[in-house]
């Protein structure tokens, strides 16, 4: 149900705490008092040794949020019932496991959306019935939450279509928030409004449980700016679609995308045609500057068995090409990824895809969509070995590596093919945390300083680029850092923008 890439290439996954017992059994003396099983609903899992460690959780995270700290941690909010105040903190080492704070929230948290502000604390926004905002960790003991009234004009009786609102940290520091058909620009400090955005085309919700998903289009950087801010939203359900759901009607999932240009003077939506219908889809950032949409259905709504006919086939979206053309069908997976499933980028370009879980408990058989709790790996055309000549390699730095804003970091890397300095750019992604169809905190940078790449030897290269100028643009913490040359991505390197 949630997942979040870590810094040293491990996984934090978890779900719901009283789904029945899972396939993981905690470590004797792990058990929490008040568990009515002893087996694990959050686990690190190590990529390259493809094992997991069971993880313990006192309370019920089930449809929180996180974020994940300029040191590396990840701070996951809210939850359900006893857990719907905790704030929990895990650092990965060999040892290590959940810290709780009980009550790290000053409102219930539960399908909310957060964000690592430009300061380095994180914002939380909304959840069920709660139309405020909070931040955490709190400036002061007496700091509390502030009110959000445009969640309350985008709430539906019964429906609720403002729950897990699209976030994005715009460049000027004010924050893009989306939910249901609308959208608006928000200075938090001041607790006003920036700019009220139209209503998107169509007017159809877009975000859970309808549930559509969006990302914030590739920034880049020329002479210390970023002057194109675009958001783009795909998918999601008709308006009466969660109601019909409820009574047996699956109705078709919306297959148009809203793209906007928000930092435009007079910002209006461009809509687009999707080749495949989704609703309960994934988008993301690929490091290649391209958008992968994943898993999903063709019908229905997010909840309990309400989504129906699943897309098996992803789509890649290419952003810099003209509206018509920017589609493409992949090849198709073969396991249903429905509710409570997820994706994220990995550093070396795959996308791990997990879960499917549309039931109140773990249900794994003589069902239409079974409880699935496996992982696989999605490899994007980039990926292919006959482009294996076309693959940047970097060989120094090596990984880890600190650099402050507007410092400049000198790669190094070898290519077999001859290169065209226009060719080549540096692009960073920041690690995602992912449920419910959408990446919160996701981010993908291109730097200044791309097209430099200069010849050092035979297939020997070095390309010197500027780290992002501000924390508006990219906050403080990890990014995967890649070499891209003819759209073909090297394996990426962890770096620590400081």
């Amino acid at each position: 149900m949630h997942m979040q890439l870590l810094p040293n290439d491990r996984v934090v996954i978890y779900d719901r705490t009283d789904f029945g017992t899972s396939n993981i059994s905690l470590p004797k003396g792990k058990c929490p008092p008040k568990a009515t099983d002893c087996s694990a609903h959050s686990v690190e899992y190590d990529i390259a040794g493809n094992s997991v460690r069971p993880l313990t959780v006192l309370t019920d995270l089930w449809c929180s949020s996180g974020s994940l700290t300029a040191d590396g941690r990840l701070i996951q909010t809210g939850g359900w019932l006893e857990g719907d105040h905790v704030v929990r903190v895990y650092k990965s080492c060999a040892k290590c496991d959940w810290q709780e704070i009980p009550s790290g929230l000053s409102q219930p948290r539960w399908y909310a959306t957060n964000h690592i502000l430009p300061d380095g604390r994180q914002i939380i926004i909304g959840g069920r019935q709660s139309f405020n905002y909070e931040f955490y960790p709190k400036k002061s003991p007496t700091e509390t939450d502030f009110s959000l009234r445009f969640l309350i004009q985008t709430n539906v009786p019964d429906v609720e279509n403002n729950l897990y609102p699209f976030v994005f940290l715009n460049t000027d520091g004010n924050l893009f928030i989306y939910a249901n058909d609308r959208a608006m620009l928000f200075d938090y400090v001041r607790n006003q409004v920036v700019t009220t955005y139209p209503a998107i085309p169509g007017g159809d919700p877009r975000n859970y449980p309808s549930t559509g998903s969006a990302v914030l289009l590739p920034l880049r950087i020329v002479q210390g700016k970023v002057d194109n801010v675009e958001v783009l939203v795909c998918g999601g359900a008709p308006s009466e679609a969660f109601i019909n759901a409820n009574k047996g009607k699956f109705d078709g999932a919306l297959d148009t995308c809203g793209r906007i240009r928000i930092s435009d003077p007079d910002p209006q939506w461009v809509t687009e045609t999707m080749p495949l219908a989704r609703v309960m889809g994934d988008m993301l950032l690929l490091p290649d500057g391209n958008v992968l949409i994943i898993n999903g259905g063709s019908a229905g709504v997010a909840g309990w068995d309400l989504g129906r006919d699943p897309v098996f086939s992803p789509v890649i979206y290419r952003p810099e090409l003209q509206n018509g053309n920017r589609f493409e069908v992949q090849a198709p997976t073969t396991i249903p990824r429905m509710y409570h499933s997820t994706a994220i980028l990995l550093r070396d370009g795959r996308i791990l895809v997990g879960g499917n879980n549309p039931h109140d408990k773990y249900e794994f058989s003589d069902l239409l969509y079974p409880t699935d709790l496996s992982l696989e790996a999605f490899s994007p055309v980039y990926l292919d070995p006959k482009l294996s000549g076309l693959r940047p390699s970097i060989i120094s730095p090596t990984t880890n590596i600190k650099v402050h804003h507007g410092g400049r970091l000198t790669i190094q890397f070898k290519l077999s093919c001859p290169v065209d300095p226009n060719l080549v750019w540096v692009t960073m992604v920041s690690p995602s945390f992912n449920t419910h169809s959408f990446s919160m905190n996701q981010r993908l940078l291109i730097l200044e300083g791309g097209n430099t790449t200069v010849a050092i030897d035979k297939s020997h290269y070095k390309v010197s680029v500027l780290a992002p100028p501000s924390g508006n643009i990219a906050p403080a913490g990890y990014y995967m850092l890649f070499v891209v040359h003819l759209e073909v991505p090297s394996e990426g390197i962890w770096i620590r923008l400081l």
